[in-house]
């Protein structure tokens, strides 16, 4: 524990504070920032055109896969959305701010909400993305959320309406949530699970089937499919089956350079996963592409041997600065892989065992199951009243993942008395950055289209 955790636990400990107190503090911030402050969406005054951010988050990426990263930003609003956490970050750091702070996931859109197993093998559904994640206003993701809902529908040619009731519904699941964790006691709200419990609290009954249809699926998504799937023995080696630009193969050094990185990474486990992951040895290494805003960062599979026959699979991502640290006023992290896992054992529930970080040729990075039981739930491919129901959940998974570092009490107070009010005042807002996001995205196509960005064709080598 650092020198300022210990002072604040020193201060904190052994203080008593009555729930109604709490609230009270709650009550006094929202007579600052009411919910008239949230529904408008401002424009950070040095926004960078379009051109000049993803200019500038090209850089440092894989040269060959940046037409992979364009190609995919051009999609659909929505997916230049998923590309470019900065742009709203800019303009999110230009408005308003309520006060309390929480751990955020930073990038919480509609698709970074994913399923996952447990140790315990349960499937629950959770944030499951934390490349940006830092402590900051907790509004932040809210707005991301909500702005998300309103493009994923449009993409899925949901009518307006229901995308923005689906926005506010995320808002409504996120109040409600809170009035729930605010009266439970404190193991139990810090240990609450996203599994089919919270579709009924959330009154999201309708994604019942696709939630059972997604765990099912996830339940198979193992090591061993992707085993079977990807790999083949050949002159008594166990390995990856290229399948380029996606998985292919790195040269003798890369990997290397991967397999000697593993004994840091083990040193960052729990100290009980350390005896489990020293069991394995390494069969082979490949680079694997992923995600959309992720994409031209450098991400390897290490193929681990088990017991017999039995695979593990293992992810080696890149890990950049957080998207947010500039407007957060937070200098880089001493180490990004670090961060990003701290980020993610304070936020999730359940984490992956086996999550930790490590340095690759002079680089952070994260490492974890490649496939843990893992699923999701596309919010393009719902229709109203699905969009809606996903609006409820994934409103109330994000508002257990802020209560484990910001008290609920505090934002339950803050919130009531004026609900409603806030529902319509972040789907407002919601409506209005989707509709900035489209016009950011029309520049794109243009930009791309005009010869700006390199060609789309893509090779890989």
């Amino acid at each position: 524990m650092g020198e300022r955790k210990r002072a604040l636990a020193a201060k904190a400990l052994g203080r008593w504070t009555e729930p109604d107190e709490v609230r009270a503090r709650g009550r006094e911030l929202r007579a600052t920032t009411g919910p008239e402050a949230h529904r408008e969406f401002v424009t950070a005054p040095d926004r960078p055109s379009v051109v000049e951010y993803v200019t500038a988050t090209n850089e440092g990426r894989l040269p060959n896969l940046v037409p992979l990263r364009l190609q995919r930003m051009l999609v659909s609003p929505f997916a230049f959305f998923r590309g470019s956490a900065g742009l709203m970050a800019g303009d999110l750091a230009a408005g308003p701010r309520s006060g309390p702070v929480a751990q955020l996931c930073g990038d919480a859109h509609a698709a970074n909400f994913g399923l996952y197993g447990t140790p315990e093998g349960k499937i629950v559904m959770d944030v499951n993305d934390f490349d940006e994640t830092l402590p900051g206003p907790w509004e932040w993701d809210l707005k991301r959320l909500a702005a998300s809902l309103v493009l994923a529908g449009r993409e899925g040619g949901v009518s307006e309406k229901g995308c923005r009731g689906a926005a506010e519904d995320a808002v409504r699941a996120y109040r409600g949530a809170v009035r729930h964790l605010a009266a439970l006691p404190f193991l139990e709200s810090w240990s609450a699970l996203g599994d089919e419990s919270v579709l009924s609290r959330a009154k999201a009954d309708d994604l019942g089937e696709e939630f059972a249809k997604a765990a099912a699926k996830a339940r198979r998504n193992t090591s061993a499919k992707v085993a079977a799937k990807w790999t083949t023995r050949e002159d008594g080696h166990w390995r990856f089956v290229t399948d380029p630009p996606v998985l292919d193969r790195v040269t003798e050094d890369t990997a290397r350079a991967v397999v000697d990185a593993l004994p840091s990474y083990v040193d960052t486990l729990r100290e009980s996963r350390y005896n489990l992951i020293m069991r394995y040895g390494v069969s082979d290494v490949a680079f694997r592409v992923v995600g959309t805003g992720s994409v031209g960062l450098r991400s390897y599979l290490v193929l681990m041997h088990g017991n017999g026959d039995e695979a593990l699979v293992l992810q080696v991502k890149e890990a950049r600065p957080s998207a947010l640290a500039p407007f957060l006023g937070l200098p880089p992290a001493k180490h990004e892989g670090k961060r990003i896992v701290h980020g993610a054992r304070l936020v999730q529930a359940e984490t992956d065992i086996l999550l930790g970080w490590t340095t690759v040729q002079g680089r952070p990075f994260i490492v974890r199951q490649f496939r843990n039981r893992k699923g999701e739930i596309d919010p393009t491919l719902l229709r109203r009243a699905e969009l809606e129901d996903y609006g409820r959940f994934a409103g109330a998974l994000l508002a257990r993942a802020h209560s484990r570092s910001l008290d609920p009490r505090l934002l339950d107070g803050y919130f009531t008395g004026a609900g409603e009010e806030f529902d319509e005042a972040f789907a407002g807002y919601a409506v209005d950055c989707a509709d900035r996001t489209r016009a950011d995205h029309a520049e794109f196509v243009r930009a791309v289209h005009s010869g700006v960005f390199p060609s789309l064709g893509v090779e890989h080598g």
